[in-house]
């Protein structure tokens, strides 16, 4: 198990682009394998969540080149051969790691393939719910076996085959369900649509769209009429602003500093982490130079004395992934900051309402935790701690941001799980460490094949 050993800097200055984003590489592995031809993928995120979709489809039989790499982690541009929506069995079940992303969106697009498929995970996607995808996916005629010790849980055992179309009111707010009842409505014979209770996370709509498949969208409410055929195309992912967000905190809560993240996603429904450091004082401009399919551009920040806030309730399904790190923020912050209606938190690879409550806790924050979140109030000096990420990406990555700006040394335990989403962390993290601004020693280690 790695451990990561961080002491405070003084000041950070910098530009630098992070990652391929996570949610569009996952979608781009997927659809492009069900497409119709060849599709060329650029920046795609070689992490171990995005790999494991990617290595699911060629075990399906889209089989993929590689282009360009990133050495020691895996490909950031390929060339895939998409199946014209026609996979073939695997030889064996199919490892989707500790995404929950992609076991559910493969779910989704299996549960219309005229075959048996097992889709397993480690132990922390062994314990995360299933159920809401397995319940609109049986509605629509899908068999699926939950195989896990824990009911409703992974493993999954897909029987897949003639599917019928629904309209799906989601309980819970979630990209993830959308993303399979819309895969498998691909499939289905007639319009499927889906109506979500708060505005989620839209990349599966606009990637579609790159594919020339029609949706109908009206507010919440989207439709698509199945048998379309996803046309091959060329896509370019953008930088991940989930993996950006780290550091656009780090910059954010240091009077002085200055930060360009070059080439991240833009998309309306993820920059809810830009409004809400700008709602804490940060000096924020968004720079939008492409809107094609996913929008994309630079993001500016100039660290000042951060104020305490209140998450929306409207904002959280976008946030959902950044409110550990945002967690960190109000720590750094003078009053204090409310997180509510959080509850799915709980749910995530830990439970992130506990594991983010225990380790500030442990570096000196006055922390109230509840049901659905958290109070955090915020002015209290961070203390260098040991940490113990519990085997969650985004914990280990929000805790080496705080370990910025504690006295003393703090040392993130399990860290080798930041690989699932952000091959490359522990350069970047370095280079600001030492506190260096020269864009040349932020750019991450590639071959060209």
């Amino acid at each position: 198990m790695s451990s990561i050993r961080i002491r405070a800097i003084s000041s950070f200055h910098a530009e630098f682009s992070v990652p391929g984003d996570k949610s569009v590489s996952h979608r781009a592995a997927i659809l492009g394998g069900l497409s119709n031809g060849i599709c060329e993928i650029s920046n795609f995120l070689p992490s171990e969540d995005c790999l494991n979709t990617l290595k699911a489809m060629s075990a399906l039989g889209a089989h993929f080149e590689i282009l360009e790499q990133m050495e020691g982690y895996g490909p950031t541009k390929l060339r895939i051969h998409g199946r014209s929506m026609k996979l073939t069995a695997s030889e064996a079940p199919v490892d989707c790691g500790n995404s929950g992303t992609g076991m559910r969106l493969l779910a989704g697009m299996l549960a219309g393939q005229p075959f048996t498929t097992e889709l397993f995970g480690d132990a922390s996607l062994s314990s995360r719910p299933m159920g809401r995808i397995t319940i609109p996916l049986a509605e629509m005629g899908a068999n699926i076996e939950t195989l896990g010790d824990k009911p409703g849980c992974a493993p999954l055992r897909i029987h897949g085959g003639k599917l019928s179309p629904i309209t799906y009111e989601m309980p819970v707010a979630s990209a993830q369900v959308k993303s399979a009842v819309l895969l498998a409505g691909m499939f289905a014979e007639g319009t499927t649509t889906v109506i979500q209770p708060a505005t989620t996370r839209d990349h599966t709509e606009r990637m579609l769209a790159s594919f020339r498949i029609s949706c109908r969208i009206n507010g919440n409410t989207i439709s698509m009429l199945g048998g379309q055929m996803p046309e091959s195309c060329r896509l370019t992912v953008p930088g991940d602003i989930s993996s950006a967000a780290f550091w656009l905190v780090a910059a954010a809560a240091m009077n002085g500093s200055r930060l360009l993240i070059k080439d991240v996603g833009l998309n309306p429904t993820r920059t809810a982490i830009l409004k809400v450091l700008s709602r804490m004082g940060a000096h924020i401009t968004e720079i939008l130079h492409s809107s094609d399919g996913e929008p994309m551009g630079h993001v500016e920040i100039q660290g000042v004395s951060l104020k305490g806030t209140t998450l929306l309730e409207e904002e959280i399904p976008n946030l959902i992934d950044e409110i550990p790190v945002i967690a960190v923020a109000a720590a750094l912050a003078e009053g204090d900051t409310h997180i509510r209606n959080a509850r799915e938190l709980r749910v995530k690879e830990t439970d992130r309402i506990t594991t983010t409550v225990e380790n500030l806790r442990k570096m000196g924050a006055d922390v109230e935790e509840f049901e659905d979140g958290m109070i955090i109030h915020g002015g209290q000096p961070l203390k260098g701690a040991e940490i113990d990420s519990h085997g969650d990406h985004r914990i280990a990555m929000a805790f080496a941001v705080a370990g910025l700006f504690a006295e003393g040394e703090t040392v993130i335990h399990g860290t080798d799980c930041i690989n699932t989403s952000y091959p490359g962390f522990a350069y970047h993290l370095e280079a600001i460490r030492q506190e260096r601004s020269n864009p040349a020693d932020f750019v991450l280690p590639t071959t060209r094949l």
